[in-house]
């Protein structure tokens, strides 16, 4: 932050000039995912960390886990090392990851659960995250950007009313249809949980943070603008109620021609394009209004070869006229070859 207590400054760094709605000559990339378990030396530490969350909480060591893909790969940002789930544990939920298994929460599925929600974040919880996110912060060059994230309400409720990942997310869906009180009592929990962690990373040394909703997708319209866009729009004006000009990402997955009007009403600096996202309604209707990021198959990158050359060639040339950073369409898979990413960069970057 600056000493003014607004956001950080542009400088040179790359994919801050372009959430100022800069075009890069060579656009700056990221990629979601980029520290995990493609690379060996993240399967390394982790088996040193023992369980996942052991790794999230340990600062040394998540430190180091978001530093490697910089490291290896010269990315344009960091992105922070930790779970969309740090939330509902930081609200007093019971979440752990089991493995084969992913995660697994005791299921919130009525009233009376909501009210036990703590009605503030435990800062003995995030600490150990704010931790990481200061290391980062000094352990990086004056080109390379951190970013924080946290998972957006309708994602994370999705996971604490189920009490693991579904494919539908019917269950959550379910709730909010038939008792929309008292989900709208969650999403406010997560609306407030959501901006104080937010800050925090701001605070601690983030330069841009991102809101990820995942499971944006499966809501119909209206449910999407009451669930998706109105919270995303108060976490915006929260955050930036208490760090002036604070940089916000949006990337609410699957969402189609929605995502025009989530870019209109929530006042994000820029949007993630999940790989559905068409590329010529991004560049006409989606790009005039904001920078985007976007938006490889990740698939695509797992494929390699002529497969790759042509979704990356297909992405540059309809999004790097305009604002834009490269990045996946969703997170880097776990068997993707680390050949692959470096065809993928040395194509983005000529």
């Amino acid at each position: 932050m600056r000493e003014d207590g607004t956001g950080p400054a542009v400088g040179t760094k790359p994919v801050l000039r372009v959430l100022a709605g800069e075009r890069q000559a060579v656009p700056p990339v990221w990629l979601m995912r980029q520290a995990g378990r493609y690379l060996p030396e993240y399967r390394a530490l982790r088996e040193k960390a023992g369980g996942f969350l052991d790794l999230c909480f340990n600062p040394e060591l998540a430190a180091e886990v978001t530093l490697q893909p910089v490291r290896r790969f010269g990315f344009d940002a960091a992105i922070l090392f930790s779970d969309i789930l740090v939330v509902p544990l930081a609200l007093g939920r019971k979440v752990e990851f089991l493995v084969g298994e992913g995660p697994k929460l005791e299921p919130l599925t009525d009233a009376e659960g909501v009210k036990r929600l703590a009605k503030r974040i435990d800062a003995m919880v995030v600490a150990p995250i704010y931790e990481t996110v200061r290391r980062v912060r000094k352990s990086l060059d004056d080109k390379t950007t951190l970013i924080g994230f946290c998972g957006a309400p309708w994602t994370v409720a999705t996971y604490m009313v189920a009490g693991e990942g579904t494919p539908d997310q019917a269950p959550a869906r379910m709730f909010a249809y038939r008792e929309p009180e008292t989900f709208a009592l969650l999403i406010d929990r997560l609306v407030g949980a959501s901006i104080e962690y937010l800050v925090g990373q701001l605070k601690a040394g983030a330069e841009c943070v991102q809101l990820f909703d995942t499971w944006a997708g499966v809501l119909s319209q209206g449910e999407f603008e009451r669930w998706s866009i109105e919270p995303a729009k108060r976490i915006v004006e929260g955050v930036r109620g208490q760090v002036k000009g604070a940089r916000i990402i949006g990337f609410p997955r699957g969402v189609g021609a929605k995502l025009w009007r989530y870019v209109q009403d929530t006042g994000v600096d820029a949007v993630g394009l999940d790989w559905t996202q068409g590329l010529i309604y991004a560049r006409d209707h989606i790009q005039p209004l904001k920078p985007v990021q976007g938006n490889v198959d990740p698939l695509a990158l797992l494929a390699g070869g002529g497969a790759l050359d042509r979704e990356v060639d297909a992405v540059m040339e309809a999004l790097a006229g305009g604002p834009f950073i490269f990045n996946l369409g969703h997170g880097i898979l776990p068997p993707t070859p680390i050949a692959h990413v470096e065809r993928m960069l040395k194509r983005v970057r000529g």
